[in-house]
């Protein structure tokens, strides 16, 4: 009996060992991390405010527009327009530095953000607000022209068939006059120049019949001749020409500042208000007391403005229509029934025609 047990045992311990195969076990951990968090963005308006001042490019030829004063101030309706942002941004409508900009160096100095604002008799086109720029409002309607001598004898655009004719390098203006040329066969000898003080230069010394540019560039160029007198501007236009500030793109909230800004300029004159009688206390006016801040609000906390910014404005550059009486009107270029007119008081019951002047609602 015993023997068959140890047998039975032999048997059982002659058969192999069972193996196993190591298993690999993939573990997953997983670690929350925090991410940093991201840097405030620096805005426009933070750095204009660092920096304690405006940069505007901006021109010093242009009569009425942007020039340069008997005390050699920079001075102008374009100059003001700037000078009304400093006022909204900075407390302080002198605190800008005006830079001389030529026609040429408009786009690339918004396209590199060297400037701030661009306030330089610049036309709204399609190409420049997708390239260079937002076009922030119109503040003067214009509209290209011609000006002649007097002793040619033309009074109307069509005669002047086979002319020659002055007209500045890489302006709207060029592209017009060519435009009009063709349309009309007029066969012109057209001549250009790189800027404008080279351009009424030659049409002064009658290296050409006619020169032509935005109407309101005639009339300031035609007081810097000689004899004014002795030059016509002809009657009519070829072209639409909406002219305003610009700001680089890239910055929406800087975008919407300077578009309010303009528009205080052109509400306080629909509403009445001066540089002399703007209000520090509430009138019973909802509409002027809300554009002076003195009741309710249009979105000055959200860009980063007091409440109160339009009374800093228009005390220290006046409304629309001072800054145009000021620099414009002496030129001769007259606000009532053209385009520059406000189009209304609202709410009018007689609302004025034919100004095209008025802002998106201050509410």
């Amino acid at each position: 009996m015993l023997v068959a047990v140890l047998l039975l045992l032999a048997a059982c311990s002659s058969e192999p060992e069972a193996t196993y195969e190591p298993q690999i076990v993939e573990v997953t951990r997983i670690v929350t991390v925090e991410a940093p968090a991201r840097p405030r963005e620096i805005s426009r308006l933070d750095i204009v405010r660092e920096r304690g001042n405006l940069v505007c490019a901006s021109s010093r030829t242009a009569a009425g527009f942007g020039f340069l004063d008997n005390e050699g101030n920079t001075t102008g309706f374009d100059i003001d327009l700037c000078r009304a942002v400093a006022a909204a941004v900075l407390g302080d409508a002198n605190a800008v530095e005006f830079r001389l900009t030529s026609v040429a160096e408009r786009g690339p100095a918004l396209q590199s953000g060297e400037v701030d604002v661009l306030s330089l008799n610049t036309t709204w086109t399609s190409s420049r607000d997708a390239q260079w720029g937002n076009f922030a409002q119109t503040m003067f309607y214009d509209g290209q022209g011609f000006m002649v001598r007097k002793d040619l004898g033309v009074s109307d655009m069509m005669e002047l068939a086979g002319a020659r004719v002055c007209v500045q390098q890489g302006t709207t203006s060029e592209l017009n006059l060519q435009d009009f040329n063709n349309q009309n066969k007029l066969n012109l000898e057209v001549i250009t120049f790189e800027t404008s003080t080279p351009t009424s230069a030659a049409y002064e010394a009658k290296q050409c019949d006619a020169m032509t540019t935005d109407r309101s560039g005639l009339v300031s160029t035609r007081t810097g001749l000689a004899d004014p007198s002795a030059h016509v501007i002809l009657p009519g236009t070829i072209s639409e020409e909406p002219l305003g500030p610009v700001v680089p793109h890239g910055d929406e909230q800087w975008y919407d500042i300077v578009k309010t800004v303009m528009a205080i300029l052109i509400y306080a004159e629909a509403y009445g208000v001066t540089s002399t009688t703007v209000p520090d206390a509430v009138t019973g006016d909802s509409a002027v007391d809300r554009l002076f801040g003195l009741e309710g609000s249009y979105g000055q906390d959200s860009l980063g403005l007091s409440d109160t910014v339009a009374q800093d404005i228009i005390r220290a550059v006046g409304n629309y229509g001072e800054i145009y009486d000021r620099n414009l009107t002496p030129l001769g270029l007259k606000r009532e029934g053209s385009r520059n007119a406000l189009w209304a008081a609202a709410p009018c019951q007689e609302c004025p025609k034919g100004g095209q002047v008025y802002a998106a609602p201050l509410r």
